[in-house]
C-alpha cells in the first residue's frame, strides 16, 4: 500500500512539477524575445541587409495558396528570394506560381526573386522533406525561412524573423508561432467550419506551441513549426547539410533535434505578434486528426532519443490521468492522478490564453472546455499512434511509421 500511495502522489506532484517548469521555460523564452527584438519588426544590425531565402513546398494548393501569395507580395524586405518547389502539382498550382514570379518580375517595386523548381518524382519516403532539400539546395540567402502554401504572413515577417537571427549570433534556429485562422476568410475557396471544432483547432495548435516554447526556453527543444521557421546557413554546414536529418514524419522536429545535437547553436521560440503566421483550417474531424496523429508520431517515434523520451513521457502521463478518470468510481484513490492533469491544464490554458490570445478567437467561457478535452485528445492520439494506425501528408500514406 506504501508503493501505492507513493506512486500516486509521486505521480502528481512529478507531473504538475514538470509543468510548472515548462511554464518558467515559456516566461523565460518570452522574456528574452521581448528583450532582443522588442517590437520594431526590423533587424537589429547595421546595413546592407543579409540575404534571406524563403523556401516553400506547394503540392496542388491552388484553393490555399492565393493568401499567402498576395501576403509574399507585401513583405518590404528587399533581399529576399523566394523559392518555391512544385511537387508533382496536378491542379492550377504551377501557373499560379508563374503568374506570381511574373508580377514581381514587372514590379517598379523591389520585389524578391522568384525561383521555381518543377519535381517531376519524389521518392520520397518524407515528400514534403525531400521537397525541402531541393530548394535548399539552389538557395542563396545567409538566412533559409520556411512557409507553407496554406498560411498567411504579417507583412514584418521577414524582418521580424531576421531580427531574432541578428540579435544573438549563437542563434541557429528561431521558431515562430503558427496559428489557425481564427475567423473565416471571404474569398480563400474554403468552406471555414464554426462552432467548437473550429475552437479546438485554434487552441490546439497554440498549446502545443505553449508546450514547444516551455521546452525550448528549457534547453529542450525537441519539436517546432516548420511553416514559421528560420535558420542560419552556417547551422547546415555545421550539421553536414540539410539530407544528413533523418527521415521522419514531422521533419521541422527532426531538424530541430539535430541541430541540437550535432551542433553548439542555440534554439529559440519567437514570441511576439509581430511574426505570428497563420494557416488554414481542416475542414473535419478526419482531417484534423490525421494532421495531429502525424505531429504526435513524430514525436512519440522521433529518431531523437531524447525528443522519443520527453514527448512519450508527457503523451503517456497525460494518457495515465484521463484513463484514470471513468475508474474512479470504482478506484476514488487514483484521484492524485486526474486531479494532476487538470490542474497542469489549467495552468497551460491561462497562460496560453495570456500570451497568444491575440491570434485565438474570443470565445471566452468556452475555452474551459479545453481543460478536459484536450488531454482526453492527446490521449486518443497516442493511443492510436501506439497502435500503429496510418497517417497520410496530401494523400499518400507516410511510410516506415512509426517504427517499432
Amino acid at each position: 500500500m506504501i508503493w501505492y500511495t507513493i506512486f500516486r502522489f509521486g505521480f502528481a506532484i512529478i507531473f504538475v512539477g514538470l509543468h510548472g517548469a515548462m511554464l518558467i521555460g515559456l516566461v523565460r523564452e518570452w522574456l528574452r524575445d521581448k528583450r532582443l527584438c522588442p517590437g520594431t519588426g526590423r533587424p537589429l544590425g547595421p546595413a546592407p541587409l543579409p540575404t534571406v531565402s524563403v523556401i516553400i513546398p506547394v503540392h496542388n494548393e491552388s484553393l490555399r495558396i492565393g493568401g499567402l501569395l498576395k501576403s509574399l507580395a507585401l513583405q518590404d524586405y528587399p533581399a529576399a528570394e523566394y523559392i518555391f518547389i512544385d511537387d508533382r502539382s496536378s491542379d492550377e498550382s504551377p501557373r499560379m506560381l508563374l503568374d506570381f514570379a511574373a508580377a514581381c518580375s514587372s514590379s517598379g517595386t523591389k520585389a524578391a526573386q522568384v525561383r521555381i523548381i518543377t519535381l517531376q518524382e519524389n521518392p520520397g519516403p518524407n515528400h514534403k522533406q525531400y521537397a525541402l532539400g531541393r530548394g535548399i539546395e539552389i538557395a542563396c540567402g545567409e538566412f533559409i525561412l520556411f512557409t507553407d502554401a496554406d498560411c498567411e504572413v504579417p507583412r514584418s515577417w521577414i524582418f521580424s524573423m531576421v531580427a531574432r537571427m541578428q540579435a544573438d549570433p549563437r542563434t541557429g534556429i528561431a521558431i515562430g508561432p503558427v496559428f489557425k485562422r481564427p475567423e473565416a476568410s471571404p474569398g480563400a475557396g474554403l468552406v471555414h467550419s464554426t462552432g467548437f471544432f473550429h475552437l479546438y483547432q485554434c487552441f490546439d495548435h497554440a498549446i502545443r506551441y505553449l508546450y514547444l516554447a516551455g521546452s525550448t526556453g528549457l534547453g529542450a527543444a525537441g519539436g517546432g513549426f516548420g511553416n514559421n521557421l528560420i535558420l542560419r546557413r552556417a547551422v547546415l554546414e555545421a550539421i553536414g547539410g540539410y539530407d544528413t536529418v533523418p527521415p521522419s514524419p514531422t521533419e521541422d522536429a527532426a531538424l530541430i533535434s539535430q541541430v541540437r545535437s550535432c551542433s553548439a547553436y542555440k534554439i529559440r521560440s519567437v514570441c511576439g505578434k509581430d511574426a505570428h503566421v497563420i494557416t488554414g483550417r481542416e475542414t473535419s474531424w478526419k482531417d484534423f486528426i490525421n494532421q495531429t496523429l502525424r505531429w504526435n508520431n513524430g514525436g512519440l517515434f522521433s529518431p531523437d532519443p531524447i525528443t522519443r523520451f520527453n514527448f512519450g513521457f508527457l503523451m503517456i502521463t497525460i494518457s495515465m490521468g484521463i484513463i484514470a478518470l471513468p475508474l474512479l468510481p470504482f478506484f476514488p484513490s487514483l484521484w492524485p492522478l486526474s486531479a494532476a492533469v487538470l490542474l497542469a491544464m489549467t495552468g497551460n490554458t491561462i497562460a496560453t490564453l495570456s500570451l497568444f490570445g491575440s491570434s485565438l478567437p474570443k470565445a471566452r467561457a468556452a475555452y474551459l472546455v479545453q481543460l478536459v478535452f484536450t488531454p482526453i485528445y492527446f490521449t486518443y492520439l497516442t493511443i492510436l499512434g501506439f497502435c500503429r494506425v496510418t497517417v497520410h501528408w496530401k494523400g499518400t500514406p507516410v511510410r516506415g511509421w512509426p517504427r517499432g
